[in-house]
């Protein structure tokens, strides 16, 4: 009787471990899932707490000098008190921003984001229009939304020299000059292939990484972030979600990406795959946020649609 009492209490010894194993190995489970939800996040956190940023005034940057006019000899010397940059994100979509928008002193627009049919979320007017050198046959193939509705407009291109500078003389560069050639009215301006490279070395000093190292592109944000501060007293930002949204529990209801695309891809998705990327280039849109949302502390920034 006392070997089978004490072969009992053994094997519910037995028991109790196997349980504690199985318990132990779940709660490990379970945090391994969430920490890889939220690698993203954690990997910000980590070079924001590792990396020493040294604040760099971007009003005396680059100057404005490195904005090369197109046609003619217009230079770029704006200047305006209040700005309203207004993202291409459906999260303005339902804002009834748009007379707010149009009642800033200057609106700041990016790529081929429209205003025809969205006027009541995004405004109408556009002082400056932002274009990456991949949406230029977008953006000229639609000259009655974007060149004939515009007065006294800025339109910046950005791009590698090899695509869109004057040395080029590429379809590119052709395509620009005699779209700035027939639109008198707007000012067209390419950025200059020594402003360029800053743009990079302004990515790594505020991040720590190297673009080209970390396989990264630079996005229209980017470049519109940075010549919005150069000439704006106080911006306003339009439907720019914070670094953290897409690694909040439970996940943000799918946003397409663009506001004018309903079908295009999920935001969300599109951001967390573009962080996480490693083979071939992608844009770090959440890393960029992460500078932004430093950056609104220094210039005047404020966030709205979302608001933080």
């Amino acid at each position: 009787m006392r070997l089978r009492f004490v072969d009992k209490q053994w094997q519910q010894g037995q028991r109790m471990v196997i349980y504690g194993l199985v318990f132990l190995i779940m709660t490990l489970l379970i945090l391994y899932s969430s920490n890889s939800n939220n690698d993203v996040y954690n990997q910000f956190k980590v070079t924001e707490f590792h990396h020493i940023v040294k604040n760099t005034d971007l009003k005396k940057w680059a100057g404005k000098e490195g904005y090369i006019p197109v046609h003619g000899n217009k230079s770029m010397n704006l200047h305006c008190h209040q700005c309203a940059l207004v993202t291409s994100s459906s999260h303005v979509l339902g804002s009834h921003a748009g007379d707010e928008i149009d009642r800033t002193d200057c609106v700041i627009r990016m790529n081929d984001a429209p205003t025809s049919g969205y006027e009541s979320d995004v405004g109408n007017r556009t002082t400056v229009r932002v274009v990456a050198h991949s949406s230029v046959f977008r953006v000229i193939r639609k000259p009655a939304e974007f060149f004939n509705h515009s007065e006294n407009t800025a339109v910046i291109f950005w791009g590698p020299s090899t695509k869109i500078g004057r040395e080029a003389k590429g379809t590119l560069y052709r395509l620009i000059q005699r779209v700035s050639m027939t639109y008198s009215n707007l000012s067209f301006f390419i950025i200059s292939p020594s402003k360029m490279p800053k743009f990079d070395k302004l990515f790594q000093k505020e991040t720590g990484r190297d673009r080209k190292k970390s396989q990264s592109w630079l996005s229209t944000g980017w470049f519109t972030m940075v010549i919005a501060i150069e000439m704006c007293d106080n911006i306003k930002i339009y439907g720019m979600v914070p670094p953290n949204h897409c690694s909040k529990h439970p996940q943000p209801k799918r946003m397409p990406y663009h506001y004018y695309k309903p079908r295009g891809p999920d935001e969300c998705v599109t951001y967390l795959q573009n962080e996480r990327g490693r083979r071939g280039s992608h844009h770090r849109f959440i890393t960029e946020k992460q500078v932004f949302a430093r950056w609104a502390k220094q210039y005047n920034i404020t966030f709205t649609y979302p608001t933080w």
